[in-house]
């Protein structure tokens, strides 16, 4: 699995033994350097905003993930409720799927809460790992929930490897 930004500098790569091994890196999360299938994973917050960091970068190169979220917040959606730990799969190129996490409340800290919530990170990353197995896709991102979200990535590094890295039942 490999997960790069050039944003926040450092970036790991999990490679495909079992357990997986963290390895960081500089790359762009945006243009995964992968054979066959690949998942590119972001947090979407709950309240339809999209516009800073990332998502920015993946506006600009595929602009379908974008208009497929404004639309799941929406309602347009129907096969898919607009609900924390829910993963859209955006099919943007014929091997790339962005994931559409929906693991943020709201856009700003309140009462000294960061919009990222962990469990429902944990419960979308369960869905990522899924849907990377029936793909047989590696996974992709960048340091999720630690920019704009208000993550540690100290908290949010370890929920990563458990819910993708070192299950043998995931092939990532």
């Amino acid at each position: 699995m490999r997960v790069a930004h050039r944003a926040f500098g450092k970036v790991f790569d999990l490679d495909y033994g079992w357990p997986m091994a963290v390895n960081y890196q500089i790359a762009d999360a945006t243009a995964p350097e992968a054979e066959g299938s690949k998942i590119i994973v972001h947090v979407c917050n709950d309240i339809g905003v999209w516009g800073k960091g990332f998502v920015l970068a993946l506006s600009r190169r595929w602009p379908l993930a974008e208009q497929r979220y404004r639309a799941w917040h929406r309602g347009r959606e129907n096969d898919l409720p607009f609900a924390f730990g829910q993963v859209q799969f955006v099919q943007v190129a014929p091997d790339t799927w962005v994931a559409n996490l929906l693991g943020q409340h709201d856009i700003r800290a309140r009462g000294g809460i960061p919009p990222i919530r962990h469990e429902t990170l944990r419960k979308g990353l369960r869905r990522v790992a899924a849907e990377a197995n029936r793909l047989a896709a590696s996974v992709h991102m960048p340091r999720i929930g630690c920019g704009l979200a208000g993550g540690k990535w100290e908290e949010i590094g370890p929920i990563l490897e458990q819910e993708l890295g070192g299950d043998a039942r995931h092939r990532l």
